[in-house]
């Protein structure tokens, strides 16, 4: 089981096209941190029909988009 488990969730749940969510957000939706190990868990998303997209260091925000 993934650390981020519920933050996939949450994401295939919201159904949308595309949407950004913030660190803090992410965080509190998936009861952990945001911290360099997502870009390795991030790959899981796919199995719900998702995909990360930029990853904003600046603005502190991830892109989710829908897989075609």
């Amino acid at each position: 089981m993934s650390k981020y488990n519920a933050l996939w969730e949450y994401v295939q749940q919201r159904g949308e096209e595309s949407f950004r969510l913030t660190f803090d957000e992410i965080g509190s939706i998936a009861g952990v941190p945001l911290d360099h190990s997502f870009q390795t868990y991030k790959k899981e998303l796919a199995a719900y029909g998702y995909q990360v997209g930029k990853i904003s260091m600046k603005e502190k925000t991830v892109l989710f988009s829908k897989m075609d």
